[in-house]
């Protein structure tokens, strides 16, 4: 045993073969790698066994269960979270395992992430978005979003300078499917708070959140690619109302707006059954 912080990592997955080996690949050299796999059918299981992962399998239950429960099986205090299709750039790995070395001073650590964008990678002068990652589980749990859960602290968070890299956004198809799915994930969450005043912010919202990603977020510095992610993230944003809006139309009207003998109306709305686990 040496002094060095040891390190596990913990990787929730469902058919990720195309990006799994490069996020191992980015975290061989942890102490302890746990993989919370969904029953995948592709290579997934095989290549997380070339790199001594330590693989269970369980349902899909929810984004912040599944990650919880990988979570759970880490034997060290000190963890990271890494989604299947994320990397570990060799600068970020040289900084992590300097800060293990010396003994962490803070209890979690945000971490910038450089997305894929389409055909090209996130210019490195565009301002990233930061995601705790690496924190001390003793101090912190996985939240409840519905969607986008993530790990939570009670203590002091420090930020890591070198970024994580995002390979989740491959196409303009693949982007607009996810934020389909995620809208609709979210739409229970969003009736729980009870939203007011959803009309103005679906018409005035989205715009002002394309200025501030293709300007202030300075997507303007990827070229066309930054454009049209600007106007996906603005219909993301319009989707999430819109939806909102929608159910209140049905609960509203039910089938009073529509002719005699229509057809049933949708059912609930429930999270994709896609469950793309590793994505954020």
């Amino acid at each position: 045993m040496t002094d060095r912080t040891r390190l596990s990592v913990f990787v929730t997955t469902y058919n990720n073969g195309r990006t799994l080996a490069a996020c191992l690949e980015s975290i061989k050299w942890a102490d302890e790698i746990v993989v919370l796999d969904s029953f995948s059918s592709d290579e997934t299981l095989a290549i997380a066994g070339r790199y001594g992962a330590r693989l269970t399998q369980h349902a899909f239950m929810g984004y912040g269960p599944q990650k919880r429960l990988a979570l759970a099986a880490t034997t060290h205090d000190w963890v990271l979270l890494l989604d299947a299709d994320e990397a570990l750039s060799p600068a970020l790995q040289t900084e992590i395992r300097r800060l293990l070395e010396r003994g962490p001073t803070a209890d979690g650590y945000e971490i910038p992430r450089q997305e894929q964008l389409f055909w090209r990678m996130y210019s490195s002068a565009t301002r990233m978005n930061h995601f705790l990652r690496l924190f001390d589980k003793r101090k912190g749990d996985i939240d409840d979003l519905p969607v986008h859960a993530a790990p939570k602290v009670q203590g002091r968070v420090a930020r890591l300078r070198a970024p994580l890299y995002h390979y989740g956004e491959t196409d303009i198809h693949t982007k607009v499917e996810k934020i389909n799915a995620y809208s609709t994930g979210l739409l229970a969450d969003k009736l729980e708070k009870r939203r007011w005043g959803i009309v103005l912010i679906m018409v005035l919202y989205p715009p002002l959140f394309f200025v501030r990603s293709y300007l202030f977020k300075r997507n303007v510095l990827n070229g066309w690619a930054g454009f049209i992610n600007s106007v996906i993230a603005a219909f993301y944003v319009f989707l999430k109302y819109a939806k909102l809006y929608e159910h209140g139309q049905f609960a509203k009207h039910g089938t009073r707006l529509l002719p005699d003998g229509a057809p049933p109306l949708p059912g609930e709305y429930r999270q994709s059954s896609s469950h793309p686990a590793d994505s954020s």
